[in-house]
């Protein structure tokens, strides 16, 4: 209808006509601009709906990525625990091979020191064997010279003096080194440092004591090197 109106006024004054093409100009802007902003609503709706939608299905899809991640590490952890308990078992085996080795090496060190102190102590033991043959040489020869012959032979008694200050002076090296003299006569028989020749029943002696020394024998350090000799009394 505005246009037609203008179409009739197009014969009129210029001025005429302004006013009139002004309000229908006015009309359309003012119906094409309430069209957009129609048009616009929708569209705006639309994009927040979708905008919401796409979020949900990112998060979806997150979840969705993060359940194989969780389950790769329950997996990981089970191996780690796996593995720990394996060291633990491996370092608990090697501890006590430590231990036992420490303990073998302590126990070869103690023997070791036991027998550097033994050969110190009993590596004289094979000469002091042959010494003691000298010795029982110098007793015999003490034993046997009468006493009588000595006051009636001043050179027999000078050499039976002679004799004793040697075997004394052999008794006492033999002391310095740890060789002792055994003469159990009187004593309780003692398997471990004599040896019985004989047993007989004697009036006065106890049963199981010695009576008789037939050769006296020698212990190095409280070591049996040779036992005496003896007589045992036995029960009549």
């Amino acid at each position: 209808m505005g246009l037609l109106h203008c179409t009739k006024l197009r014969h009129t004054s210029p001025r005429k006509m302004a006013a009139p093409c002004r309000t229908v100009l006015r009309s359309v802007t003012n119906f094409t601009s309430a069209a957009l902003f129609r048009s616009t609503k929708p569209s705006t709706r639309y994009l927040a709906t979708t905008a919401t939608e796409t979020s949900k299905t990112e998060d979806a899809e997150a979840d969705k990525s993060e359940t194989p991640a969780e389950g790769e590490m329950s997996q990981a952890d089970k191996k780690l625990t796996e593995e720990k308990a394996k060291l633990d078992k491996e370092l608990k085996e090697y501890k006590d091979k430590y231990v036992r080795a420490l303990a073998e090496t302590e126990n070869v060190r103690q023997r070791m020191k036991q027998q550097l102190a033994d050969a110190k102590l009993y590596g004289i033991q094979s000469f002091c064997k042959d010494l003691l043959e000298v010795a029982d040489v110098l007793q015999k020869a003490t034993e046997t010279v009468p006493a009588e012959e000595m006051k009636n032979n001043p050179t027999l008694k000078t050499l039976f003096e002679g004799l004793k200050m040697t075997e004394t002076q052999m008794q006492k090296v033999f002391s310095r080194n740890g060789l002792e003299m055994l003469n159990p006569v009187g004593e309780k028989f003692d398997p471990n440092f004599h040896e019985a020749l004989f047993m007989a029943p004697m009036e006065g002696k106890e049963p199981g004591t010695v009576a008789v020394v037939s050769k006296v024998g020698y212990t190095l350090h409280n070591r049996v090197v040779r036992p005496a000799l003896v007589g045992v009394v036995k029960a009549p």
